[in-house]
């Protein structure tokens, strides 16, 4: 029987699935031939709520007795955007000049499709690892991100599944293999703003009430002071407003309300509560600060609306498992890499609550763009630093 030892066969199958969320595509079926010969047993459970796709997703576990790893990622990929921008077919898996071209593969199905030849050659050369090792691999992590890790998690937890540690091959690297291991990430919350006013003739304001005033006043307040200047770990925390709109075409009409939308990355200093109450409070605060109108002065009538669930900033610090992913990275490549928190959010993110998480996995220089494209080399690289940690941390 042939083991799926040779990454740049397990990538090229994995990206002739398309895989784009929210449709599995064949990847995970993929994925599943290459697991079930190394002795994994692979469960698909499929996950729902109202509103959402419905999501199928892959966990798979090879028993032993010892310590259990998890290796956590996902095969759904983005849109290939203008297909015919694409030097080759972007579910091709076509190869040029020593890489190969795909939807995913850098982000992330290059990095699954090297942590699986690390196990394959593991069971090749030394029958696995004496501990278990699973997968636990969603198709919603470019998506809502609602049926995926977060409930596949509790699926696993329900069914008595504990991890001692967990790797996301997520491409952490910002130029070459080695650069970078993300040890933890900034927590993420997004917010829509609101402000009411009157609408009204351009040419007589008296008798409107012109909200751009008080939304501008508003979102000047979000903006400064800085909330912090960062921690020891963390870069400062930071608010980006990402539309001002007050939907309206006219240009002699005094809009009725206008909003704005933003999302802030916070460090450690804050927790989704307490930063929360604070721009709450800069926003009361700006309100009653400023308005006039017809002579008279008058709070800001606005309101404000949280996205979605935030995400908590969360630092692993569990020497085992960095250690041995450091030493690994650096035996391979020469390198020691940068411990760094940068970068936005992963589901590293909803695994931090169950067990210490890193994230290590390719050059993420062309995830998301036209002609998404991985170094061959690369591929072995990292393969052999999987390898090499798989045999350390058990070690």
């Amino acid at each position: 029987m042939t083991l799926p030892t040779d990454p740049a066969e397990n990538l090229a199958a994995l990206i002739r699935c398309p895989s784009v969320t929210p449709a599995e595509g064949g990847a995970l079926s993929a994925l599943a031939a290459m697991l079930e010969p190394l002795g994994f047993t692979v469960e698909r459970p499929v996950f729902s709520e109202e509103g959402t796709p419905d999501i199928e997703n892959l966990y798979a576990r090879r028993s032993g007795n010892g310590p259990h790893l998890m290796f956590a990622g996902h095969t759904d990929v983005v849109p290939v955007g203008d297909e015919a921008a694409w030097t080759h077919p972007p579910f091709s898996a076509a190869v040029a000049n020593g890489e190969m071209y795909g939807r995913g593969a850098v982000d992330m199905k290059g990095g699954i499709a090297c942590f699986v030849a690390a196990l394959a050659r593991h069971v090749e050369t030394g029958g696995g690892p004496k501990g278990s090792i699973s997968l636990l691999i969603t198709g919603d992590e470019e998506g809502p991100a609602v049926n995926g890790t977060v409930k596949l998690l509790e699926w696993a937890a329900a069914r008595g599944e504990a991890w001692d540690a967990a790797i996301v091959g997520e491409p952490t690297n910002p130029d070459r293999l080695g650069d970078m291991i993300k040890i933890g990430r900034r927590g993420s919350m997004s917010g829509l703003l609101t402000v009411n006013g009157r609408q009204g003739h351009a040419a007589y304001p008296h008798l409107a009430d012109n909200p751009v005033r008080g939304v501008m006043a508003l979102v000047d307040a979000l903006l400064h002071p800085a909330f912090d200047e960062g921690t020891e770990d963390f870069q400062p925390t930071n608010l980006e407003v990402t539309s001002i709109d007050v939907g309206n075409p006219a240009t002699n009409v005094i809009p009725a309300r206008a909003t704005a939308a933003f999302n802030i990355r916070f460090n450690d200093t804050w927790t989704a509560e307490s930063l929360q109450a604070e721009i709450h409070n800069r926003l009361d605060a700006a309100a009653r600060r400023r308005k006039y109108r017809a002579g008279r002065r008058e709070p800001v009538d606005f309101e404000l609306a949280w996205r979605d669930r935030p995400s908590q900033v969360f630092l692993t610090r569990d020497d085992k498992l960095i250690e041995a992913l450091s030493g690994s990275v650096e035996a391979v490549t020469g390198r020691r890499p940068a411990l760094s928190t940068s970068g936005g959010t992963s589901d590293a993110r909803f695994i931090k609550d169950h067990c210490p998480v890193v994230e290590f996995g390719l050059v993420g220089k062309t995830m998301h763009m036209v002609d998404e494209r991985v170094a061959l080399a690369d591929l072995e690289t990292l393969t052999q630093i999987y390898l090499r940690f798989i045999e350390d941390w058990f070690g």
